[in-house]
């Protein structure tokens, strides 16, 4: 577990703007996202951000159903919710139909009789429905309900959830909850400075551990427990946190995304912002078995799209609640790199060796240092030792002036921009040296100083008090949550710099290529081959030349006019992989193989029951990389574009990456290069390197296709898409469309 607090954040403009000039959060709007502007696909471009600072800090506030009888749950809550009132400042209205006072303060009956209006009302009774009626005539800005018993019982607690948030959404006040908790009500330090971590839970038991970072330093600002999301969800406190001066991160925990779309524009005004978000979503595993007609469709599972859609967003994923407060943490409150580089620096050629085996595992940088600095470093340490990264002193130096200059040395090296000094276990007084050496130094520099306490007591004083009192060191207890945390703050920082909104560039208006396919869409139905080919050159993706024949005559001079040698193909809406049955024939390279094609192809089909609308004859492009492209409905982000290496082994070797749109060049660009295949793009073993920029854009054109086209298209499959030679373009040699 990480144990120190970090060096201030930079401030960057974005911020000197919002505490210069008091710039608000933003607008208070009812709903996920604004009705302004829309994509082609009629969603939303920009994320709602909800005006909470009367959530956070009200003014007054209202307890229904409070209560001072001791030993009774809403006495309890109600005592600490006075507590949290007179922190805040808050005015306090206990409200109960049978009693006169409640902890020694006057008591109103009903919220209609309430002094005020009041900001936020908190729920302490078991169905919050008919009271909300009552807030919404009284104007109360926000609710939190606790109550549970709604959608997290089955489809008759969903139900009753469902009438909950239509009567919120008459309302026009704001509900946390059902099902929610008092986290938001938690005591949060005030004697902690440096940018802060906002926490969003939907479980608030798994948000403890980040909670109680505050015990080592770690300023926390905000917890938000969004327990049913009936309205307030996930992405509307991301939204808001994000445009908050004091939060430098944002750790989540996340069961399930209420709505795709709003999460994604939360996460793009985060991204915006600079703030990075840090989450643990658990349901990595399948929940249940998708049944798709093409390939894409059965290779993209729901977390794969949850994956891809974080990723595209800069959002960390994490996998533990302790990956979830280091990580959160060292981004929080970490400078910006000066560079790249890490450096491992141990009293142990053992843990330094151990240490940069797990560094490079993790795709973390580790720069050989140069001739002349390690001549420098031998100044201090014997030249026996391995001084080039992993840097191994030996134990000495670490005892005398020596150990200081070394690490001096190194920070001050230009390629390094992270100092990483794995202690597998104390060993005074050399060890207390060392940690107070390394804190020293980290308050002269810059860059990220990181150190690895490996013992299991954490009771020493090099640790709870050295480094752990440190605003500038990076503590971890283990090598694994050290190596996640850099590699996410090293990536952070790399996704902002060249991050460009994709709903900036979001198709805004249909393209004339979206009227010639709707006429081509059948409702209902699955597209023939030919017919989603027609589909596909509709929005400018190349196919090879073909034409459809039913006969074997006209098969004849189709090949001649196509050019020998051809691929003849049987074609039939319900034909969705022809290969197995022995539809497909190819190579052909004369008339009599053409004809002799024709008929075996109509008897296969004859045999096997197939009611053909003819058979294709197509130009054969040999040479090239077999990719596939496809689209793939996803119940939670609306369309999703999947890329990898196709032809016939696609669903062997399974090598594909998602696409969320909107997406753009570069977003594209990256799920390439995530292909354990990608290589094959670039050349292998002599051959030459494909066309990747025609590759990139087919798969833009595939995702126009899918937004313009909406709720009509079901899925698309295009395999395989033959990726040519460089500058030779791509061809779309087979296609499966399904229209709903």
């Amino acid at each position: 577990m990480l144990g120190s607090t970090y060096g201030t954040l930079t401030t960057d403009s974005r911020r000197a703007r919002v505490i210069a000039c008091g710039e608000p959060p933003g607008p208070a709007v009812h709903g996920r996202t604004d009705a302004g502007e829309r994509d082609v696909s009629g969603r939303p471009l920009h994320a709602d951000v909800p005006d909470l600072d009367r959530f956070f800090r009200p003014e007054s506030m209202a307890v229904v159903g409070a209560s001072d009888t001791e030993g009774r749950p809403n006495a309890g809550v109600t005592r600490r919710l006075m507590g949290w009132a007179e922190r805040v400042g808050a005015r306090l209205y206990p409200v109960h139909p049978s009693r006169e006072t409640v902890f020694g303060l006057p008591c109103r009956p009903s919220v209609g009789d309430l002094p005020e209006q009041v900001d936020l009302a908190v729920l302490l009774i078991a169905d919050p429905l008919p009271v909300i009626e009552q807030l919404a005539d009284t104007k109360v800005r926000f609710a939190v309900a606790f109550a549970s018993g709604f959608a997290e019982t089955g489809e008759e607690g969903a139900a009753a959830q469902r009438r909950l948030a239509e009567a919120v959404g008459r309302s026009g006040l704001r509900l946390l909850g059902p099902n929610t908790n008092l986290n938001a009500f938690e005591h949060f330090r005030d004697d902690l400075d440096g940018p802060a971590i906002a926490l969003v839970t939907q479980s608030g038991h798994q948000g403890r551990p980040v909670f109680a970072l505050q015990e080592l330093g770690i300023r926390l600002s905000h917890w938000a427990p969004t327990g049913n999301e009936a309205d307030l969800e996930t992405a509307d406190f991301i939204s808001y946190f994000a445009r908050r001066p004091e939060v430098g991160a944002i750790a989540a925990y996340v069961e399930g995304l209420k709505d795709g779309r709003s999460f994604l524009l939360a996460a793009d005004r985060a991204a915006r912002e600079g703030v990075p978000v840090v989450a643990v979503k658990v349901g990595r595993t399948e929940a249940g078995a998708r049944t798709a007609a093409s390939h894409t469709g059965k290779l993209t599972g729901a977390d794969a799209v949850v994956d891809a859609a974080m990723r595209q967003f800069g959002v960390v994923r994490v996998d533990g609640l302790d990956e979830l407060q280091d990580t959160a943490a060292l981004l929080a409150r970490a400078r910006p790199p000066q560079a790249e580089g890490v450096v491992v620096y141990s009293i142990s050629g053992g843990t330094g060796a151990h240490f940069a085996d797990l560094a490079a595992a993790g795709g973390l940088p580790l720069p050989t240092l140069g001739e002349a600095k390690q001549a420098e470093l031998h100044q201090w340490i014997p030249d026996y030792l391995n001084v080039a990264n992993p840097v191994d002193n030996g134990g000495h130096p670490v005892g005398d002036a020596r150990g200081r200059k070394i690490i001096d040395a190194l920070l001050a090296d230009p390629s390094v921009g992270v100092l990483v000094c794995p202690v597998t276990g104390p060993f005074p007084p050399m060890s207390d040296k060392l940690a107070q050496d390394l804190v020293d130094a980290a308050e002269r520099t810059d860059k990220l100083v990181c150190v690895v306490w490996g013992s299991p007591v954490g009771t020493e004083a090099a640790y709870r008090e050295t480094l752990l009192g440190s605003s500038r060191v990076a503590t971890f207890r283990t090598f694994a949550n050290c190596v996640t945390a850099v590699r996410a703050y090293l990536g952070h920082h790399r996704f902002t710099a060249s991050y460009r909104s994709p709903f900036d560039e979001a198709p805004r208006t249909p393209s004339p290529s979206h009227r010639k396919a709707q006429a081509l869409m059948r409702p209902g139905k699955r597209l023939s081959e030919h017919a989603a080919k027609q589909l596909l050159r509709a929005y400018g993706i190349r196919v090879p030349r073909e034409q459809l024949v039913t006969s074997a005559a006209a098969s004849v001079r189709a090949a001649s006019l196509v050019g020998y040698p051809v691929v003849m193909k049987a074609s039939a809406p319900q034909l969705a992989h022809k290969t197995e049955l022995g539809l497909v024939k190819v190579a052909l390279t004369s008339a009599s193989q053409v004809r002799d094609a024709y008929r075996e192809l109509t008897d296969i089909a004859r045999y096997e029951g197939i009611d053909l609308d003819g058979v294709l004859v197509c130009q054969m492009v040999e040479r090239g990389v077999e990719m596939v492209v496809g689209v793939t409905p996803d119940d939670l982000f609306g369309p999703t574009v999947t890329v990898g290496l196709g032809g016939v082994l696609v669903e062997v070797l399974r090598d594909t990456a998602v696409c969320v749109p909107p997406f753009g060049e570069h977003q594209a660009r990256a799920a390439l290069d995530e292909l354990r295949g990608r290589a094959l793009l670039d050349g292998v073993r002599g051959a030459p390197p494909a066309d990747v920029d025609a590759l990139v854009e087919v798969v833009l054109r595939v995702q126009r296709m899918a937004l313009e086209l909406g709720d009509d298209l079901a899925e698309l499959d295009i395999n395989p898409l033959m990726v040519l030679g460089r500058g030779q373009g791509a061809v779309a040699l087979d296609a499966l469309a399904v229209c709903r």
